[in-house]
Protein backbone atom coordinates (compact mmCIF):
# COMPACT_ATOMS: atom_id res chain seq x y z
CA UNK A 1 0.00 0.00 0.00
CA UNK A 2 2.55 2.49 0.80
CA UNK A 3 3.47 2.53 -3.42
CA UNK A 4 0.31 5.21 -3.44
CA UNK A 5 2.64 7.54 -1.26
CA UNK A 6 5.06 7.83 -4.20
CA UNK A 7 1.54 8.29 -7.08
CA UNK A 8 -0.93 10.67 -5.55
CA UNK A 9 -0.93 12.59 -8.62
CA UNK A 10 -0.87 10.28 -10.94
CA UNK A 11 -3.77 9.28 -8.87
CA UNK A 12 -5.45 11.91 -9.04
CA UNK A 13 -5.71 12.53 -12.88
CA UNK A 14 -5.31 8.80 -13.88
CA UNK A 15 -8.21 7.32 -11.80
CA UNK A 16 -11.91 7.50 -13.00
CA UNK A 17 -13.90 9.15 -11.45
CA UNK A 18 -17.05 7.02 -9.40
CA UNK A 19 -20.55 7.36 -11.57
CA UNK A 20 -22.71 10.20 -9.78
CA UNK A 21 -25.68 7.47 -10.29
CA UNK A 22 -23.71 5.04 -7.57
CA UNK A 23 -23.61 7.33 -5.57
CA UNK A 24 -27.09 8.88 -5.62
CA UNK A 25 -28.01 5.48 -5.13
CA UNK A 26 -25.83 4.90 -1.68
CA UNK A 27 -27.06 8.48 -0.67
CA UNK A 28 -30.87 7.06 -1.68
CA UNK A 29 -30.74 3.15 0.08
CA UNK A 30 -28.63 4.53 3.07
CA UNK A 31 -30.62 7.31 4.23
CA UNK A 32 -27.82 10.14 3.00
CA UNK A 33 -28.61 13.71 3.15
CA UNK A 34 -28.79 17.19 5.11
CA UNK A 35 -28.17 16.43 8.89
CA UNK A 36 -26.52 12.77 8.09
CA UNK A 37 -23.08 12.08 8.48
CA UNK A 38 -21.11 9.80 6.17
CA UNK A 39 -17.32 8.20 6.50
CA UNK A 40 -14.86 8.49 3.65
CA UNK A 41 -12.69 5.59 4.67
CA UNK A 42 -9.24 5.30 2.80
CA UNK A 43 -10.17 8.48 1.12
CA UNK A 44 -7.30 8.66 -0.49
CA UNK A 45 -7.41 12.07 -3.16
CA UNK A 46 -11.17 12.23 -2.99
CA UNK A 47 -12.47 10.20 -6.02
CA UNK A 48 -15.76 8.72 -4.00
CA UNK A 49 -16.02 11.99 -1.67
CA UNK A 50 -16.75 14.69 -4.40
CA UNK A 51 -19.97 12.46 -4.98
CA UNK A 52 -21.14 11.79 -1.03
CA UNK A 53 -20.84 15.55 -0.42
CA UNK A 54 -23.33 15.94 -3.24
CA UNK A 55 -25.88 13.86 -1.26
CA UNK A 56 -25.80 17.25 1.50
CA UNK A 57 -24.95 15.48 4.42
CA UNK A 58 -21.52 15.57 6.35
CA UNK A 59 -18.67 14.30 4.94
CA UNK A 60 -15.44 13.23 7.12
CA UNK A 61 -12.56 11.78 4.89
CA UNK A 62 -10.43 9.40 6.14
CA UNK A 63 -6.84 8.68 4.75
CA UNK A 64 -3.77 7.12 6.51
CA UNK A 65 -1.00 8.68 3.47
CA UNK A 66 -0.65 12.56 4.09
CA UNK A 67 0.43 12.47 0.27
CA UNK A 68 -3.11 11.28 -0.94
CA UNK A 69 -4.98 13.81 1.65
CA UNK A 70 -2.82 16.51 0.43
CA UNK A 71 -4.15 15.74 -3.11
CA UNK A 72 -8.06 15.53 -1.56
CA UNK A 73 -7.86 19.01 0.24
CA UNK A 74 -6.74 20.61 -3.27
CA UNK A 75 -10.21 19.37 -4.51
CA UNK A 76 -11.86 19.40 -1.67
CA UNK A 77 -11.27 22.00 0.61
CA UNK A 78 -14.24 22.43 2.37
CA UNK A 79 -14.24 18.55 3.70
CA UNK A 80 -13.29 17.30 7.40
CA UNK A 81 -10.06 15.47 7.37
CA UNK A 82 -8.51 12.99 9.46
CA UNK A 83 -5.25 11.04 9.06
CA UNK A 84 -6.29 7.72 10.35
CA UNK A 85 -6.51 3.87 9.18
CA UNK A 86 -9.20 1.53 9.00
CA UNK A 87 -8.00 -0.29 12.03
CA UNK A 88 -7.68 3.06 14.03
CA UNK A 89 -9.51 6.13 12.84
CA UNK A 90 -9.28 8.43 15.60
CA UNK A 91 -12.86 9.49 15.60
CA UNK A 92 -15.72 9.15 18.13
CA UNK A 93 -18.15 6.27 18.71
CA UNK A 94 -21.43 6.13 16.53
CA UNK A 95 -20.34 9.46 14.55
CA UNK A 96 -21.56 7.85 11.42
CA UNK A 97 -24.46 6.80 9.90
CA UNK A 98 -22.77 5.80 6.77
CA UNK A 99 -19.38 4.51 6.27
CA UNK A 100 -18.63 4.23 2.59
CA UNK A 101 -15.28 2.50 0.96
CA UNK A 102 -14.02 2.94 -2.22
CA UNK A 103 -11.44 0.86 -3.99
CA UNK A 104 -9.46 0.05 -0.62
CA UNK A 105 -11.55 -2.77 1.39
CA UNK A 106 -9.39 -5.18 -0.59
CA UNK A 107 -6.30 -3.61 1.21
CA UNK A 108 -7.53 -3.68 4.63
CA UNK A 109 -10.74 -6.74 5.08
CA UNK A 110 -9.74 -7.72 8.19
CA UNK A 111 -11.86 -8.37 11.42
CA UNK A 112 -9.77 -5.57 13.31
CA UNK A 113 -11.43 -3.49 10.78
CA UNK A 114 -14.72 -4.55 10.72
CA UNK A 115 -14.85 -3.87 14.26
CA UNK A 116 -13.66 -0.10 14.19
CA UNK A 117 -16.37 0.34 11.10
CA UNK A 118 -19.03 -1.08 13.39
CA UNK A 119 -18.08 0.93 16.39
CA UNK A 120 -18.30 4.32 13.94
CA UNK A 121 -21.73 3.81 12.82
CA UNK A 122 -24.95 4.32 14.30
CA UNK A 123 -27.47 1.25 15.34
CA UNK A 124 -28.32 -0.16 11.70
CA UNK A 125 -26.03 2.35 10.52
CA UNK A 126 -24.79 1.11 6.46
CA UNK A 127 -21.24 0.03 5.18
CA UNK A 128 -20.75 0.68 1.45
CA UNK A 129 -18.13 -1.11 -0.71
CA UNK A 130 -17.32 0.40 -3.79
CA UNK A 131 -15.34 -0.11 -6.21
CA UNK A 132 -14.58 0.97 -10.30
CA UNK A 133 -14.01 -2.13 -11.96
CA UNK A 134 -11.94 -2.33 -15.31
CA UNK A 135 -13.77 -4.16 -17.87
CA UNK A 136 -11.40 -7.65 -18.97
CA UNK A 137 -13.66 -7.88 -21.90
CA UNK A 138 -12.71 -4.78 -23.67
CA UNK A 139 -9.65 -5.43 -26.11
CA UNK A 140 -7.71 -2.36 -24.26
CA UNK A 141 -8.05 -3.47 -20.81
CA UNK A 142 -6.76 -6.59 -21.67
CA UNK A 143 -3.72 -5.30 -23.35
CA UNK A 144 -3.26 -3.38 -19.81
CA UNK A 145 -3.68 -6.12 -18.01
CA UNK A 146 -1.18 -7.80 -19.92
CA UNK A 147 1.55 -5.41 -19.70
CA UNK A 148 0.72 -5.32 -15.87
CA UNK A 149 0.26 -9.13 -14.63
CA UNK A 150 3.69 -10.30 -14.39
CA UNK A 151 4.28 -7.36 -11.68
CA UNK A 152 0.69 -7.96 -10.08
CA UNK A 153 2.71 -11.10 -7.63
CA UNK A 154 0.44 -11.27 -4.31
CA UNK A 155 -0.91 -7.50 -4.13
CA UNK A 156 -4.12 -7.84 -2.44
CA UNK A 157 -7.00 -7.03 -5.13
CA UNK A 158 -10.94 -6.98 -5.32
CA UNK A 159 -10.94 -9.99 -7.65
CA UNK A 160 -8.87 -12.27 -5.38
CA UNK A 161 -12.48 -12.72 -3.24
CA UNK A 162 -10.83 -12.49 -0.54
CA UNK A 163 -12.68 -9.87 0.94
CA UNK A 164 -15.87 -11.54 0.28
CA UNK A 165 -14.75 -14.48 2.83
CA UNK A 166 -14.45 -12.01 5.98
CA UNK A 167 -17.86 -10.24 4.72
CA UNK A 168 -19.64 -13.85 4.91
CA UNK A 169 -17.90 -14.47 8.47
CA UNK A 170 -18.67 -11.50 10.10
CA UNK A 171 -21.86 -10.98 12.41
CA UNK A 172 -21.41 -7.54 12.93
CA UNK A 173 -22.96 -6.56 9.37
CA UNK A 174 -25.46 -8.06 6.63
CA UNK A 175 -25.42 -8.00 3.33
CA UNK A 176 -29.10 -5.61 2.23
CA UNK A 177 -28.22 -4.62 -1.75
CA UNK A 178 -25.66 -4.79 -4.62
CA UNK A 179 -26.05 -2.64 -7.61
CA UNK A 180 -23.78 -2.11 -10.98
CA UNK A 181 -23.05 1.05 -13.21
CA UNK A 182 -21.27 0.64 -16.18
CA UNK A 183 -19.27 3.71 -17.51
CA UNK A 184 -16.22 5.07 -20.04
CA UNK A 185 -13.34 6.82 -19.03
CA UNK A 186 -11.62 9.16 -21.48
CA UNK A 187 -7.86 9.47 -21.61
CA UNK A 188 -4.90 10.57 -23.38
CA UNK A 189 -1.64 8.70 -23.89
CA UNK A 190 -0.55 11.17 -20.50
CA UNK A 191 -3.79 10.02 -19.06
CA UNK A 192 -3.71 6.41 -19.55
CA UNK A 193 0.39 6.29 -18.15
CA UNK A 194 -1.15 8.25 -15.25
CA UNK A 195 -3.74 5.37 -14.70
CA UNK A 196 -1.33 2.46 -14.48
CA UNK A 197 1.36 4.51 -12.85
CA UNK A 198 -1.38 5.02 -10.08
CA UNK A 199 -1.03 1.26 -9.69
CA UNK A 200 0.52 0.86 -6.29
CA UNK A 201 2.78 -2.81 -7.33
CA UNK A 202 4.21 -0.26 -10.86
CA UNK A 203 5.28 2.49 -8.55
CA UNK A 204 7.01 0.24 -6.50
CA UNK A 205 8.99 -0.75 -9.88
CA UNK A 206 12.42 -0.23 -10.38
CA UNK A 207 13.00 3.19 -12.89
CA UNK A 208 14.08 1.46 -15.89
CA UNK A 209 11.40 -0.65 -15.74
CA UNK A 210 8.53 1.34 -14.92
CA UNK A 211 9.65 3.74 -17.82
CA UNK A 212 9.35 0.98 -19.65
CA UNK A 213 5.87 -0.52 -18.79
CA UNK A 214 5.22 3.47 -19.39
CA UNK A 215 6.02 3.65 -22.82
CA UNK A 216 4.43 0.46 -23.62
CA UNK A 217 0.98 1.90 -22.34
CA UNK A 218 1.42 5.10 -24.41
CA UNK A 219 2.03 2.90 -27.48
CA UNK A 220 -2.05 1.54 -27.03
CA UNK A 221 -2.94 4.75 -27.51
CA UNK A 222 -2.88 5.51 -31.34
CA UNK A 223 -4.71 8.77 -31.56
CA UNK A 224 -5.37 11.56 -29.21
CA UNK A 225 -7.52 9.47 -26.94
CA UNK A 226 -8.88 6.09 -25.98
CA UNK A 227 -11.96 4.95 -24.25
CA UNK A 228 -11.40 2.62 -21.13
CA UNK A 229 -14.84 0.35 -20.42
CA UNK A 230 -15.32 0.33 -16.23
CA UNK A 231 -18.11 -1.15 -13.98
CA UNK A 232 -18.46 0.51 -11.30
CA UNK A 233 -19.70 -1.84 -8.43
CA UNK A 234 -21.40 -1.39 -5.01
CA UNK A 235 -22.34 -3.35 -1.98
CA UNK A 236 -24.62 -1.97 0.87
CA UNK A 237 -24.35 -3.58 4.50
CA UNK A 238 -26.54 -2.65 7.45
CA UNK A 239 -25.01 -2.97 11.16
CA UNK A 240 -26.39 -5.66 12.59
Amino acid sequence: MEGFSKVAPQYERGRPDYPAEAADWIAAAAGLGPGRVVVDLAAGTGKLTRQLVRSGGRVIAVEPLPEMLSELISVLPQVEVVIGTAEATGLPDAVADVVAVGQAFHWFSTPAALSEIARLLVPNGHLALVWNRRDPTQELQADLDRIMARFRHATPSYESGAWTEVMDRTTLFEKVAERRFGFVQALDADGLSDRVASTSFIANLAPEEHAAVLQQVRELVPGDSVELAYECTVYLFRKR
